[in-house]
Formats: C-alpha cells, structure tokens, sequence
C-alpha cells in the first residue's frame, strides 16, 4: 500500500490556497450555504458534513463555517446555484475538468471557454475527459512521528478505506465515494479518542491533533498523469490559476503531473 505521493502538487495548491484565503473561503463558505440550504444540520445532511470537513481541512475558522450555514436561510435562500461540471482540453491534449456552482450558466460557461481559448485549450463535450478520471474519496493526513504507517493503515482500513498510499511527508488514503463520510467521521472520532488518551504534559498542555487532516473531499483522481513539454507548462498553470480565480469555479481537477518549485 505504498507508493509515489502527490504531495509535491499538494503542497504546492496549498501554498496558493493561503496566499489567496479570502477567495477560497467565500466559495468554500458559498458550498456549505447551498448544502444547508434544505437542511442546516451536518448530523442528519451527510453532503454538509463532507463540506465542513473539506473546509476544516483548508484551515476554514469555525466562526467563518458558521456564518456561512446561516446563511443558508438568509441571502441563500432565494438563490438558485446549480452544480455543473465542465470537461475539456489544456495544451498538449491535457484534460481538464472544471466542477462549477452558479446562478448564471451561461455567465460561467462563457468565462470556463474564454480561459480555455485563451490558453491552448478548448471546453469539450460531457464525458470526453471523465473517463479517464475516478471518481473517489480522497483523505490527506500529515504523516508525524506519532503517527505511523502501521497505524494509520490499520485505522484506515478499519474505517472501511480501500487504499493507504504513504510517502515521506503525507498518507494518502483513498474510499469509494459512498463510503467517505463514513470513513472520514471514523478517523475524526479516532483521532479525538487518541487526543483525549495522549498523556498531557506541562509542555504539552492543549490537546494537539494526532490525525492531521490536509485535504478532505470526494475528487476527480486521474488514472495516469501525463507529463508537459517543458514550454507548455507556464501556460497550462496560467490556465488552471485563471480558472481557479473565477467566483463560479469550486474545484479544477486534471491529469498534468506538475513540477514542484522547492522554493516555493
């Protein structure tokens, strides 16, 4: 269950995410209103769950979750956002799927086939891309001396996972989409039962995370990556920053295997 992380291109997203944590906050914010809309409760609405996990990952304060699920019977309430998901083409035959949330499609549609024109690519039909991605849930936990890979294994099969890929820096555990809510909340409870046994020290006197979750959501995963002409790569990032800077855009998912800056 070992094998080749992603975690360089996951850092890297990362690191985007906090130069730019207003942006992704408000549409993180936007997923949890529409999600509460028909029922404000993430211990009866599983799909609001996910969202707060996902959000919780990205370092979401509570305060900011909060608002946004009151939202939901507030301004919400009379807005129509629709969930659609766009497929197309980068350079160099790339694919790209780009999963929207608006109130005006023909706005979003319009500015997706801009950016993909003005970069090399083009917006296909449904289908044309997604067969070459799965459809799966996708946990990323920081991989520290406490946590081993004997044990997070072992927890994330109990918890009913279907793969632990571990790396130097991160694991990646992989579930089928039906399954993530409950495997996430598996290793939320987990961790808390850990926290709560960990012996406390006077150094050590607030309770510390022993599962660190990164990256929380049911994803787009790639069969095989595809590496760029090394030309191509500055205008195939230019495109996904673009895409992921348009209000109506919640995630882009594709089938490069980025470079990694060590600088960065």
């Amino acid at each position: 269950m070992s094998g080749h992380s992603k975690w360089h291109n996951i850092q890297a997203k990362k690191g985007k995410a906090d130069a730019a944590k207003g942006r992704i906050f408000t549409k993180l914010g936007r997923e949890i209103a529409v999600a509460a809309k028909t029922n404000p409760n993430p211990d009866t609405n599983s799909k609001l769950a996910d969202i707060i996990a996902k959000a919780k990952a990205a370092n979401m304060p509570n305060d900011n979750i909060q608002r946004s699920i009151k939202k939901a019977s507030g301004e919400m309430s009379g807005a129509d956002y629709k969930e659609l998901t766009y497929e197309g083409y980068g350079v160099a035959g790339s694919a790209v799927i780009i999963v929207t949330l608006t109130d005006n499609i023909n706005r979003t549609a319009g500015d997706v086939r801009a950016i993909l024109g003005k970069n090399g690519g083009q917006l296909g039909q449904n289908g044309c891309v997604s067969y070459n991605f799965d459809n799966k849930g996708y946990i990323v936990v920081e991989r520290t001396v406490e946590l081993d890979e004997d044990t997070i294994t072992e927890i994330a099969l109990e918890a009913g996972a279907d793969d632990v890929v571990v790396s130097d820096d991160v694991y990646e555990i992989f579930t089928a989409p039906e399954n993530f809510s409950e495997v996430r909340k598996y290793l939320e409870d987990k961790n808390a039962e850990m926290v709560a046994n960990a012996p406390k020290t006077r150094r050590n006197e607030e309770e510390e995370d022993k599962i660190r979750f990164i990256q929380a959501e049911v994803a787009m995963i790639p069969q095989n990556k595809i590496t760029l002409p090394e030309d191509k790569v500055a205008t195939f990032e230019k495109m996904i920053d673009a895409l992921e800077e348009l209000d109506d855009v919640q995630n882009v998912y594709h089938n490069v295997d980025l470079p990694f800056d060590d600088e960065e």
